[in-house]
């Protein structure tokens, strides 16, 4: 009894060790499993209640469109393209694994979208968990947040050893090429220096041990592509009501045990803010039923998902297709710090520098605009000098920014969490539809010239309350401020 059990063990740890692991895949891993969970959290009630928020929000309805259904395509169709980045990493790693099913990952996620499973593959659907409990789901959510946790780490500490590695190299070609140091003169910098980049070497090596570097790529893979699975399914849910096109979920084959919302979706239209159109079935995308587990008609799955992709291409007459939504987001940040500082009467030679830089950042078009305004209200307001008028410009500055500053925001917000070297964000993510991506640039531009307009008078009718408080003659009127 012994003998066979200890080969069974050797056998086991032969197994183990030509097993192929994650490796210098781990961070590629980590993101798509980062934005895996993100996606997950992003598709929970609370967050989709959030959504509704911010669709009809003043920025976005002005900027971007009232019509509900079309926002939700809008984030349905980022939504989906978040996703299609995730699985493209996932298919990357597939590969690598010894499970056959793993190794088509990409074939049977091409296959799902367009919900043409055969029969015969639907075993493989519920072994990559689509009927799933909602404590399985939450499980693997909790080990993949637990593995980009330790990868994050495991980044920071191989950076931080690159840097003594590359110190410790240095040191040694200065000592190279100085000669040597008298025995007597060694401060024993070396020997330290070696010690560190040993203890270092150490704690990288065993973060590589508890992350996913040494992990077996099939068990991670298998994790990540149940997760991808289940966070389609989801995407059906949620939008499949208010957006014609996607595959249906149905329920049976006990797949109404997947956990898509304990109080099903009607809670989304009992506890919003305002009623989600659902758009009535017609010869756009006709769904059909079939007794495979998502079905839509063949010759239209593909031309489905290529017009959601080209719903974020942004237009000719939006801020993004014309390159600016980062350098007006910039703009309109800076304009609220100039704001605040001159409501805290800061200094002024601080507040000539931000004057001044964000005069730089104008296109010239809006700098012209700007100086016109300006013209425009002194020509109005002729030689009125009450000082009230600052605190009413300030006001009307406020007014603009309560609801244009919440989109800057989330357009520099969206260029961090995806454009950072490292993405380990499991939070919900922003989407294209909160920020000035899609925003009418006409809009946008004359939002932002009224802001600067009205931060330039506020500030003169302040110095002009200033100048008269002292005795001395009042200031010269003008675009002084924007040249």
């Amino acid at each position: 009894m012994g003998v066979p059990k200890v080969f069974e063990n050797l056998r086991g740890r032969i197994d183990l060790a030509d097993r192929p692991v994650v490796g210098i895949l781990t961070f590629e891993a980590a993101a798509a499993m980062a934005r895996l969970v993100s996606l997950h959290r992003s598709l929970a009630e609370d967050q989709f209640l959030h959504l509704r928020h911010i669709m009809r929000s003043q920025g976005v309805a002005y900027l971007t469109s009232k019509d509900q259904s079309f926002l939700l395509r809008l984030a349905c169709a980022d939504i989906l393209a978040e996703l299609d980045k995730a699985a493209t990493s996932v298919a990357r790693l597939c590969p690598k694994c010894r499970d056959p099913i793993l190794r088509r990952f990409d074939r049977f996620y091409d296959d799902i979208k367009a919900g043409a499973l055969r029969l015969g593959r639907v075993a493989e659907v519920d072994r990559l968990g689509l009927g799933s409990t909602e404590k399985d789901v939450e499980k693997r959510l909790k080990n993949m947040e637990k593995w980009v946790e330790a990868a994050s780490k495991l980044y920071e500490e191989m950076e931080e050893l690159n840097g003594l590695e590359a110190a410790e190299q240095r040191v040694e070609q200065q000592n190279r090429h100085s000669g040597p140091i008298p025995k007597q003169q060694q401060p024993g910098v070396s020997t330290v220096q070696s010690e560190v980049v040993s203890a270092q070497r150490n704690r990288v090596r065993r973060l590589k041990e508890e992350s996913l570097w040494s992990k077996s790529v099939d068990k991670i893979v298998d994790l990540m592509v149940r997760a991808v699975i289940t966070v389609f399914a989801r995407i059906c849910a949620v939008f499949g009501p208010y957006v014609l096109g996607f595959p249906p979920v149905p329920p049976e084959r006990n797949y109404s045990r997947f956990p898509l919302f304990p109080g099903g979706l009607d809670l989304f239209t009992k506890r919003s803010s305002g009623p989600i159109h659902r758009p009535s079935a017609g010869k756009e995308v006709p769904i059909v039923s079939n007794s495979a587990p998502m079905v839509m008609r063949k010759d239209t799955p593909q031309k489905w998902f290529d017009e959601m992709r080209n719903l974020l291409e942004a237009g000719p007459s939006t801020v993004g297709g014309s390159g600016l939504a980062l350098r007006y987001a910039n703009i309109i940040e800076l304009a609220e710090k100039l704001g605040e500082s001159m409501a805290e009467d800061g200094e002024e030679a601080a507040a000539a520098a931000e004057r001044e830089e964000l005069y730089e950042m104008l296109p010239s078009g809006m700098r012209t605009a700007v100086r016109a305004k300006l013209r425009e209200c002194w020509r109005r307001e002729g030689g009125t000098r009450d000082a009230t008028m600052a605190e009413g410009w300030r006001e009307a500055v406020g007014r603009i920014l309560a609801w244009l500053r919440p989109v800057a925001s989330d357009t520099l917000r969206w260029q961090e969490e995806h454009y950072m070297e490292q993405r380990f964000y499991t939070r919900p993510r922003a989407l294209l539809l909160q920020t000035l991506h899609f925003a009418d640039q006409e809009k946008t531009e004359a939002a932002i010239v009224e802001v600067l307009v009205g931060l330039s008078c506020a500030h003169w009718y302040r110095e002009q309350a200033q100048v008269e408080s002292s005795g001395f003659d009042h200031v010269s009127r003008g675009d002084h401020q924007w040249r």
